[in-house]
């Protein structure tokens, strides 16, 4: 028994077993960044409409902060980590629509019949529209995260904005076309179809220059700052 103690204190005792601060900022990036995607996927089966001229899914209003999060993965620990960020996001997004689904298979009670239909709705629609994110996240997330390093390496690191949201500005179009066409394509006019890419794109623009950036610049300012601090205490 005293040699197990013995190996478990040294265990305790290794200076690699709990060496996550140097990790937890990464973390938390992550966790906020597949939550925020999952979340989008959900919200988008509300298509939202102003004036019959405005049309656009509730996950636009959360999808930017998203982008901004992206930015901030490829800025602090560049295009590689970033890069498995995304992957790592595209395969929750894969698993959300398997489990959902198998929510929509099971039977329900006779009395939870309402509530039951409303899940079936919401959830049965979900899988179309994920294989449309999917497909966009994928060409506007990675084309976003390698654009943002291109043109920090051109401009030597300076001018992060520049970056931020040059980057989104091609991004957004690789996302929002293919989104939009394999979610919506059948279910809404051509006409509706059209101003709902149009208005998605420039309102994911306009998020991302007067929300996205500014929180951009402040959180990748704080992790910075956190980082170096838990390096020099290290």
């Amino acid at each position: 028994m005293q040699i197990i103690i013995n190996v478990m204190d040294k265990v305790s005792e290794n200076p690699f077993k709990n060496r996550t601060g140097d990790n937890m900022p990464l973390l938390v990036v992550t966790a906020l960044f597949v939550t925020l995607y999952l979340v989008s996927n959900v919200m988008a089966v509300k298509v939202i409409g102003f004036l019959g001229l405005f049309y656009f899914d509730a996950g636009t209003i959360t999808f930017p902060f998203a982008y901004m999060l992206g930015d901030v993965l490829t800025e602090i620990w560049g295009y590689r980590t970033a890069r498995k960020v995304i992957w790592l996001t595209f395969f929750c997004n894969i698993l959300m629509v398997v489990c959902t689904q198998v929510g929509v298979w099971l039977p329900s009670l006779d009395y939870l019949d309402a509530s039951a239909v409303s899940y079936n709705t919401i959830f049965t629609y979900v899988p179309r529209i994920v294989i449309g994110s999917l497909v966009g996240f994928l060409l506007g997330e990675l084309s976003n995260a390698w654009l943002m390093e291109k043109i920090k390496n051109l401009t030597k690191g300076r001018l992060l904005w520049v970056r931020t949201i040059g980057s989104s500005v091609v991004g957004y179009m690789l996302d929002t076309v293919p989104f939009v066409l394999i979610a919506f394509l059948g279910t809404l006019t051509t006409r509706d179809l059209l101003m709902m890419i149009v208005f998605q794109y420039f309102m994911k623009l306009c998020i991302e220059v007067f929300f996205g950036t500014p929180m951009a610049y402040a959180a990748i300012v704080g992790l910075k700052r956190m980082i170096l601090k838990e390096r020099r205490n290290g």
